[in-house]
């Protein structure tokens, strides 16, 4: 399994005040799957998201990502875990404006001592069809090419697994239809797991498997 949640909890706030988000979650996604999460706003889809991608600690429970232990690693270990092995695509792109397309991609890789970064930054670009915008700043890119960087920062390394939160959420329609079109390619392409959440069903469908959540619960698989 690239992951395997059980029993997994997330409580946050004091104990004389706990907030439960997570309430004991059952998960599990084969490699090279796609699964859809959906579910109301406060379900818990982000929190989960957040926990299986190592950037939120579960309360309780165990979380085996691509074989490794998260809840026995610490942030460091998590950090590490991550680098090559996760990509992450959100509904805000997240580029650091003073950075160009390719120093977007490459930087993280460079940080991570991945070889020949910018090589690979710029042939990430050119499959995401921005070849010809590698020396063009966020505030000069389009919603939907700003995600197209997005989607090539976290496929570059070729991580075995891509986490994608509402991607296409802030864009317009047409846009957001290139935007999972070009996801889903790219990760075939790779072969990589996808755990995406979104509240388009149509989106939900494209995936080979959909789960909803609810309160915290994993409530249809």
């Amino acid at each position: 399994m690239a992951i395997r949640a059980s029993n997994v909890t997330l409580t946050l706030g004091s104990s004389e005040a706990p907030v439960h988000i997570l309430r004991g979650v059952d998960l599990d996604v084969p490699y090279g799957k796609s699964v859809a999460l959906l579910g109301p706003s406060g379900s818990g889809k982000s929190s989960l998201m957040a926990v299986l991608a190592g950037l939120e600690r579960a309360s309780g429970g165990t979380v085996q990502v691509d074989g490794l232990d998260f809840t026995k690693l610490d942030e460091d270990g998590l950090a590490r875990a991550r680098r090559g092995r996760i990509g992450i695509v959100l509904q805000a792109f997240h580029l650091l404006p003073t950075m160009t397309a390719l120093e977007n991609v490459a930087v993280p890789m460079e940080l991570a001592g991945i070889d020949d970064p910018f090589g690979r930054a710029a042939a990430e670009l050119e499959a995401v069809g921005l070849g010809h915008r590698l020396t063009h700043y966020p505030s000069q890119l389009s919603g939907g090419e700003q995600q197209r960087v997005a989607i090539a920062r976290a496929m570059a390394a070729h991580p075995k697994i891509i986490f994608a939160d509402e991607p296409t959420g802030n864009l317009d329609g047409i846009t957001g239809a290139a935007i999972a079109d070009l996801l889903f390619e790219r990760r075939a392409e790779l072969g990589s797991t996808l755990l995406m959440i979104t509240h388009d069903p149509a989106l939900a469908a494209r995936c080979d498997r959909v789960i909803s959540m609810q309160d915290g619960l994993v409530v249809d698989a």
